[in-house]
């Protein structure tokens, strides 16, 4: 009996064996093969952290191929604040490194967290100390920070991108979907105790594609002298801001936008959102005289007035819906063309009667005013034209003057434009192109037409008019020498917003106009907002014009054609 229970147990156990054997090898296959890519992914979670990173934004250049906005590789740092043993006295040393309140440090390393960040995009020198110096906890990554090498050039144009590289204004902001690169990883390593690893050699990264190149219309040459003449022109009348914007009238292509004073987009601390607003954008005015070259386009297009049409100036004084309109100077018979030219207030009223509010309205909607122009910068306002059956009984005789209508700089250089090129409103743009990380052309931008405003003919008529406001009126101080000039003065009054009624000591001062006036390169507008002292736009917006299409017009290589001799006029709107 004690040899066949023997052999029993020996069987048992050897079953016992082999099965539990089984188990084990059921266990290994199931964990080796079956969980083995779940089992994986689990271990990875444990030893390592995934941190998302923005790709390379693209770079801006100008039509010349100048870099305007770049990135740069800059160290950011962050903390794991489970492997920081005491917050506190790592926070005291990280602080005078990285410019952060040592408590605020503090608060972010007591956090139950494995990632966070403790300043972003330092500059090189900070990030310099982390090689030198290891602190517990503590690592540091590239990450990529715009950058402008021109500084304050073309700020109001190109705007800028937050920390995690969105646009948020200006170029950055509209093209921020092309400029954006391809999302960046970084994977940090984590050792058997559960610490961040931060050497290089672990840090693994995959490749990502920059962001799309964006070419400009803007030349940054063009962009340099109106910046230029344009702060200088801010500061000698002691005015609040100032506008110009410089256009090619037959394609729309913008070759220069500035407004004054400027900003430094690489850095914004301290600047208020009314610093880097751009004002020939977002800022309507009352446009004073300038809109009566419009009103002569329209009133010599629909045959109400002619170039030698007569008008009677009323000795300078008028009455109209109970209220009386005044000139500069007491004028009696003059042709239309001098009604333009010497800019009365009381021609353009009898000039705008004539054609009639519905006429008049449909005039000024053609040429683009009370919508946007559609140019591909954000933030852009209609202005303000009110429909005709809300005007007034002495709207026409106002809007004929440039009173009770808004107008953006942007919207008055294209209606200028548009006369400049023999009658077309073109669609300002300041993209040409967008191209990919190996500078194909993804995509290319052309000159687009909205619509025939008024007839060559009437064109060519207009132009002549608005040479005679250089050569004989207002407009003397905008003549370049050797160069026909065509132009418009305006001087308007600021609403106070105490009284509700037209300042007596607040003006813009602005003049618009194109040069050659026979084959024109320039279509420029000059905008200075509440300048002391002289306030015609003669005298203080003109100089800018002359002063910028001299320079510009040498840079472009165009030559003058012949000399021409100007009879300078001073005074008037």
């Amino acid at each position: 009996m004690a040899a066949p229970l023997r052999r029993t147990r020996r069987y048992v156990m050897l079953l016992v064996l082999l099965g539990g054997f089984g188990i084990v090898l059921f266990r290994l296959v199931t964990l080796q093969v079956l969980q083995a890519a779940e089992l994986t992914v689990k271990a990875d979670r444990q030893h390592q952290k995934t941190v998302s990173l923005e790709g390379a934004r693209g770079t801006i250049v100008d039509r010349n191929g100048k870099v305007l906005a770049m990135n740069l590789e800059v160290p950011s740092v962050f903390g794991v604040p489970t492997d920081v043993d005491s917050p506190a006295k790592t926070a005291r040393v990280l602080s005078p490194v990285l410019h952060v309140r040592a408590n605020e440090l503090e608060q972010k390393l007591r956090q139950d967290r494995r990632f966070v960040w403790l300043a972003r995009k330092l500059d090189p020198e900070q990030g310099r100390w982390f090689e030198r110096t290891r602190v517990e906890g503590i690592g540091v990554v590239m990450e990529g920070r715009r950058f402008y090498p021109k500084g304050p050039l073309l700020s109001h144009l190109l705007g800028f991108s937050g920390m995690d590289g969105q646009g948020l204004e200006g170029i950055e902001r509209r093209y921020d979907t092309e400029l954006q690169g391809e999302k960046r990883v970084t994977v940090l390593q984590r050792d058997a105790k559960g610490r961040t690893v931060f050497s290089k050699g672990q840090q693994t990264e995959q490749a990502p594609a920059p962001g799309h190149r964006l070419v400009l219309t803007v030349d940054e040459v063009i962009q340099y002298i109106v910046e230029k003449e344009l702060d200088n022109a801010v500061v000698r009348a002691q005015a609040k801001s100032g506008t110009m914007i410089v256009l090619e009238p037959y394609s729309g292509a913008l070759l220069a936008l500035a407004v004054s004073p400027r900003f430094d987009p690489n850095v914004l601390s301290n600047l208020s959102p009314d610093r880097w607003r751009n004002r020939a954008l977002t800022d309507a005015y009352e446009p004073g005289s300038t809109m009566k070259a419009i009103l002569a386009a329209a009133a010599i297009e629909e045959r109400v007035m002619k170039p030698d049409t007569l008008v009677f100036g009323e000795q300078g004084s008028m009455a109209i819906a109970s209220t009386v309109i005044h000139d500069h100077e007491k004028l009696g018979w003059l042709t239309f063309a001098q009604v333009i030219q010497k800019s009365s207030n009381i021609g353009a009223a009898k000039a705008g009667i004539a054609l009639g509010d519905q006429r008049l309205y449909q005039y000024l909607q053609a040429f683009g005013f009370g919508a946007r122009t559609e140019i591909d910068l954000p933030g852009e306002a209609t202005g303000l034209l009110k429909n005709p059956k809300a005007w007034g009984r002495r709207t026409v005789a106002s809007v004929s003057m440039g009173q009770e209508v808004g107008v953006t700089p942007m919207q008055m250089v294209t209606a200028i434009a548009a006369i400049a090129n023999g009658g077309q409103l073109m669609k300002p743009y300041v993209v040409s192109e967008i191209r990919d990380a190996q500078d194909e052309v993804m995509r290319q931008i052309l000159p687009h037409v909205r619509r025939r405003v008024i007839s060559p003919e009437t064109a060519r008529a207009v132009t002549r008019i608005l040479e005679g406001v250089v050569t004989d009126g207002t407009g003397g101080k905008a003549a370049i020498s050797g160069f026909r000039v065509a132009g418009k003065t305006g001087t308007a009054q600021k609403i106070d917003p105490r009284t509700g009624t037209y300042s007596d000591s607040k003006f813009v001062s602005s003049f618009v106009g194109y040069v050659p006036a026979d084959n024109p390169r320039l279509a420029m507008i000059v905008v200075i907002d509440e300048p002391q002292g002289e306030a015609w736009g003669g005298a203080v917006a003109a100089p800018v014009f002359n002063r910028v299409g001299e320079q510009a017009l040498s840079y472009l290589g165009v030559s003058s054609p012949e000399p021409v001799k100007l009879a300078l006029a001073a005074g008037g709107s």
